[in-house]
């Protein structure tokens, strides 16, 4: 990555090291701003034991109703869930990018099922695949798609209305919420992108 990596203090280090063993690229997002929506993200490596700051912190847009507690998300209620969740496919609008993450190119057939109804429920389907009466287009009028990364929320198991389509994507703007999502730049979701590895078993943790 571009950005200068920081030294963390011990104490940090312990933290991280106690709290998730099993990764080696961590993103944190937490609630800290002065409205419910205002977060702020920080990712974090391990290399030989010795954990340190890559990016952030950097300004986060989340929920626009805060943070859903543990097992308290549902759909439609315009918070992002707290938890641990591992980091999935890399999708957007280019035919490819600079990233060693699975990728997937969107197109206008390309849904998220958030119908809590359908069998297809927080599954990523084409439009004639699935008889969901309601779902998530992946490629919008606007950027905030254009790159995205998949949080394993409510993915395994699915669990009916307890929340789809849960990315961190680019943001609209500074300001504005998101329906439960997590929001960073265009700038910082590509210097992610490009430093995610799958084998690192990256971790987001919401809190």
């Amino acid at each position: 990555m571009t950005v200068a990596a920081v030294a963390l203090s011990e104490t940090m280090k312990e933290t991280l090291t106690q709290r998730w063993p099993d990764t080696s690229h961590l993103i944190l997002v937490r609630n800290d701003g002065p409205l419910p929506h205002n977060s702020t993200l920080y990712a974090f490596e391990s290399s030989g034991g010795t954990w340190t700051l890559i990016l952030g912190p950097v300004p986060a847009m989340t929920g626009r109703n805060g943070f859903a507690g543990t097992g308290g998300k549902r759909e439609g209620d315009g918070r992002t869930p707290v938890g641990t969740y591992p980091l999935g496919l890399v999708f957007g609008y280019p035919s490819a990018v600079d990233s060693v993450m699975p990728y997937r190119p969107m197109t206008h057939h390309d849904v998220w099922v958030d119908d809590p109804a359908s069998p297809d429920y927080n599954r990523l389907k084409k439009r004639g695949e699935t008889a969901a009466r309601s779902f998530e287009d992946m490629v919008l009028p606007d950027d905030r798609y254009k790159y995205g990364i998949v949080i394993e929320y409510n993915t395994d198991p699915v669990i009916p209305g307890h929340g789809s389509a849960i990315f961190l994507h680019i943001w609209k703007n500074n300001t504005t919420p998101t329906a439960g999502c997590v929001a960073i730049s265009e700038e910082n979701i590509l210097k992610l992108i490009r430093w995610l590895d799958p084998a690192k078993k990256p971790l987001i943790v919401i809190e």
